[in-house]
């Protein structure tokens, strides 16, 4: 009866680590790999940004870039060309190219 015991006891600790690599490697694919690719995509986004692209602000506000830095833009929002407004890159959440 002893030995039933101390098996089971071992079987158990066996069936809790496999739980928890389940359970670890379930919130991986749930939430730390759609972030990385969401922050992948952003990336490539900001780094498309270029001179004479529209865009679309995380405010709601649409503009075209005037001028750019490493971090930081130059937009120009509506038809009045005294409403400049610098801001960072990362606010930035959409670019359409302009048309040729």
């Amino acid at each position: 009866m002893i030995l039933a015991t101390e098996g089971s006891g071992a079987m158990g600790i066996g069936f809790w680590i496999i739980y928890i690599v389940v359970i670890f490697g379930f919130m991986y694919f749930i939430a730390i790999r759609p972030q990385k690719k969401e922050k992948k995509r952003q990336a490539e986004l900001l780094a498309s940004v270029a001179v004479g692209d529209s865009i679309l602000t995380n405010s709601g506000f649409y503009g075209v870039v005037i001028d750019m830095t490493d971090d930081t833009v130059i937009v120009e929002f509506g038809n009045n060309k005294n409403c400049r407004i610098p801001m960072q890159k990362s606010a930035i959440v959409q670019v359409e190219k302009p048309e040729a």
